[in-house]
């Protein structure tokens, strides 16, 4: 919540409307949003949720790495920021990720015998790749870095935009 009164604060207000122990208008209207979307995407999946929900919050959490890659800290300077003090560039970082991604292809390949569903599933998981590296990229242009709510909004946005893209093509 605190991104979207970020973002929409404008570029001066930016960082003190993040700051801010209460949530404006724009973060309220993204968490209602984001929330009815959420749960309007679980109804329609009701049935898959057992293999879509933790492609998307694999992909939701793969985001930061990316955010954290990408993009240079930008709350106090004051503040020590562990996430760049110990990382070990997105190579080392990101290695139990994708074996964790290999693995569940691998699981997805052998528990459907259609072939245009692995092909779709395929698909899905380039869709994840491209999201959880493109939205990321778009919030730490806009706000110029990133810090741990924008790490979360990644997130989130990440996990809402790839449960929707499941529930419209499933």
């Amino acid at each position: 919540m605190d991104t979207f009164d970020g973002i929409f604060a404008g570029k001066n207000k930016r960082l003190k409307a993040m700051k801010d122990s209460q949530v404006g208008a724009f973060g309220v209207q993204s968490l209602f949003f984001i929330t009815l979307v959420q749960i309007a995407c679980l109804i329609k999946i009701q049935s898959q949720i057992i293999f879509i929900l933790p492609m998307c919050l694999f992909w939701g959490r793969f985001s930061t790495l990316i955010f954290i890659d990408q993009f240079e800290y930008i709350t106090l300077q004051t503040k020590s920021i562990s996430h760049k003090k110990y990382w070990n560039g997105f190579k080392k970082e990101s290695l139990v990720s994708f074996i964790f991604i290999l693995i569940l292809i691998f699981c997805y390949l052998i528990s459907y015998k259609s072939t245009p569903i692995v092909i779709q599933n395929i698909f899905l998981m380039l869709m994840g790749f491209f999201i959880s590296y493109k939205i990321p990229k778009i919030l730490g242009r806009k706000i110029g870095g990133f810090n741990g709510d924008a790490c979360g909004a990644s997130v989130v946005l990440v996990e809402t935009t790839m449960l929707f893209i499941h529930a419209i093509l499933l």
